[in-house]
C-alpha cells in the first residue's frame, strides 16, 4: 500500500507518498541520504489511481518506494530516467512550474 498525504501550502500543493513499509527508515549511499521521515509521509492509505489524481493537482511531489514511484511514471508525471536509487529504493521529485 501508498501512503499518500497533500499539503496545501499557499498556492503549492504539496503531494508526498510512499510505499507504507519504508515509512521511518533511512537510507544512505555514497553522498546521498533519504529518511522516511512519519511526519512528512505518513498520510491515508491510498491504490495507484488515488495517487495519480493527487498527483494531476500537485505542484510538488515527493515520492519514494518502487510501487510509488512506478505509479508516478505510469499516469506521466515521472519520467523514469530521472528517478534515483538509494540503497535500491527509488526516489523521485516532481515540480510544476
Amino acid at each position: 500500500m501508498i501512503t499518500l498525504k497533500i499539503t496545501a501550502l499557499g498556492n503549492e500543493t504539496l503531494v508526498a507518498a510512499c510505499d507504507e513499509e519504508l515509512l521511518g527508515q533511512t537510507f544512505r549511499e555514497g553522498k546521498l541520504k533519504i529518511e522516511i521521515k512519519e511526519s512528512f509521509y505518513k498520510g491515508n492509505p491510498a491504490n495507484c489511481k488515488e495517487l495519480s489524481k493527487a498527483l494531476e493537482e500537485a505542484t510538488i511531489a515527493n515520492l519514494v518506494g518502487e510501487k510509488t514511484v512506478d505509479c508516478a511514471i505510469k499516469c506521466g508525471v515521472i519520467d523514469k530516467n530521472n528517478v534515483i536509487y538509494i540503497e535500491k529504493i527509488p526516489h523521485a521529485q516532481m515540480v510544476r512550474l
